[in-house]
């Protein structure tokens, strides 16, 4: 649908929020009138966090109200004029837990929480070079480089960190593979995807396994090498995707579960498609694939569906409608839990504004939004 855009610039609102930042310009919040409304259902809106481009302090946050139909666009620096560098350097994931918000901010080695319904700043825990958060009984887990961002043969071995949502403080620490990714907890072991990025072409290839009760890694399984996304789905199964070395390896996805005569899980499917991030609704998994080769100095971009009981892949494209023909980049997918509308982002040209678009269940385009820089990740927040 066509989108009547609404740039609210309170010049009056300006001058005083400026006097707050000592001549520093705070951004208003820009609105567009999306029109999808609904009352219905437990959901309430989602947060959008736009990653910006390294090195600029541009990470923003977005905020879709299903009860207005409103997008919001950097809603953070007029919610907190008193924060100077706003958000920060890169926003590398996002996710809700109880009352608050969670954004983990790579570069400026941070994890900035907020309050989940207003977007007002309730403190920082400092991470150095974190990547991604996950929640498990009452805590808060992080995944990190460790060292500073830079490639390097010699880059340290990365960590979780453990982190007390209520005093907001780093509880405990385990050391785990090269540059871990993301990370998932099943029946009380935790599994952190490594990626060896920073030693490339020395790739970490292993999945560690973290017992929660003493927070050590007890084991490192062989997956695939520079893994990255590590997502569980509703039937407690793991998927893992390798990026591959961008040369003669390619991405590739795969599957770990629990067999008879293991207590933790094991490697038990690989899937021969590319897959560079996932959604999941039903018994469906939607993802995508931007597969760089350094050889063509080019991407592959590919869609698709895999049922997660067979394992199988039953489509080659959720977007039926041929608007994928709009995507530039694909770089973030998500699913509302409850509509089954899916939703993917394009970083485009990854200096300028991205879109992000909204697909019905059947894959055709419902209505797409202009976004901040490098849209990236998404979280929903429940009524």
């Amino acid at each position: 649908m066509t989108i009547r855009k609404l740039f609210l610039y309170f010049l009056p609102l300006l001058s005083v929020a400026t006097s707050c930042r000592e001549d520093e310009l705070v951004v208003p919040t820009e609105y567009d009138i999306i029109g999808d409304e609904s009352r219905e259902g437990s959901v309430r809106g989602f947060y959008l966090v736009n990653e910006g481009n390294m090195g600029s302090n541009k990470c923003t946050l977005d905020f879709y109200d299903y009860h207005t139909g409103l997008y919001s666009r950097n809603i953070y620096a007029e919610k907190n004029p008193s924060v100077i560098k706003e958000l920060g350097d890169v926003g590398n994931d996002i996710g809700i837990y109880g009352s608050k918000l969670y954004v983990v901010v790579n570069c400026s080695h941070k994890v900035e929480v907020l309050e989940a319904r207003t977007g007002l700043r309730l403190g920082q825990i400092d991470i150095p070079n974190c990547r991604y958060i996950r929640f498990h009984r009452g805590k808060a887990y992080v995944s990190s480089y460790v060292g500073p961002v830079l490639i390097d043969p010699n880059a340290p071995k990365g960590a979780v960190y453990e982190v007390d949502t209520l005093a907001l403080a780093v509880t405990r620490k385990v050391s785990v593979g090269y540059q871990p990714e993301e990370m998932e907890v099943v029946d009380d072991y935790m599994y952190v995807a490594n990626s060896g990025g920073y030693r490339a072409p020395d790739y970490d290839n292993t999945v560690s396994v973290i017992q929660m009760v003493d927070f050590k890694q007890v084991q490192q399984i062989p997956v695939g090498i520079n893994l990255h996304r590590l997502k569980k789905d509703k039937y407690n199964k793991l998927w893992v995707t390798s990026r591959g070395d961008y040369q003669g390896v390619p991405s590739r996805l795969f599957v770990m579960q629990k067999k008879a005569g293991y207590n933790r899980m094991i490697v038990t499917d690989t899937i021969p498609v590319a897959c560079s991030n996932m959604a999941f609704f039903g018994d469906k998994m939607y993802y995508y694939a931007t597969e760089w080769n350094n050889y063509s100095a080019s991407n592959s971009i590919s869609y698709g569906v895999i049922d997660i009981r067979t394992k199988e892949v039953i489509s080659n494209n959720f977007i039926t409608d041929g608007t994928e023909k709009e995507i530039t980049i694909p770089y973030g997918i998500a699913v509302h839990p409850e509509t089954g509308d899916i939703f993917v982002t394009d970083a485009k040209n990854y200096v300028s504004s991205g879109t992000l678009y909204c697909f019905t269940p059947d894959g055709r385009k419902k209505w797409s939004v202009r976004t901040g820089d490098i849209p990236a990740h998404i979280t929903f927040l429940q009524k």
